[in-house]
């Protein structure tokens, strides 16, 4: 399953783009496709609650961070090829930040899901010469061609 295309593109989208609105888009088929597995619900939950602090919606972030992190702690930390262990630690400090923001305001930053196996890895950076970046990177849904081709593909 980790080499699933919408997998590696989720992963593309993620660490290469930054492009949470994105994420959610490829994550969110997947996890339809999975039969609404909590694991890809909660890795979507990750790209959508850094997609809402980084357009202002803190409540909005820390929600969605907290849902993530309760929804992968049952996996182990290396699951579907990704170090999962680091990336709920990574969400659960930033969403104890955004409880926090009022009385300390920071800057919205990324976060960057470590690869840790090595066929995963080879698979995303050969994904990642296929996808190409969404410019501008998109706010709201909205069907077009490129879309339809990424369905098809």
């Amino acid at each position: 399953m980790t080499n699933e295309p919408l997998y590696l593109a989720f992963l593309v989208y993620f660490n290469r783009d930054r492009d949470y609105f994105e994420c959610h888009e490829v994550m969110e088929e997947l996890w339809l496709a999975q039969e609404s597995d909590p694991l890809y619900k909660g890795l979507l939950q990750i790209a959508v609650g850094l997609f809402h602090f980084r357009y202002g919606n803190v409540v909005g972030a820390r929600k969605m961070l907290l849902s993530a992190v309760d929804r992968l702690k049952p996996y182990p930390i290396d699951s579907l090829g990704i170090d999962l262990g680091k990336l709920r630690s990574e969400a659960t400090l930033y969403a104890a930040k955004l409880e926090a923001y009022e009385q300390n305001p920071f800057t919205h930053y990324d976060l960057t899901i470590d690869i840790i196996d090595p066929e995963l890895r080879e698979a995303v950076e050969q994904a990642s010469a296929h996808i190409s970046p969404n410019i501008p990177q998109r706010r709201r849904p909205m069907r077009g061609p490129k879309h339809e081709q990424r369905r098809q593909g």
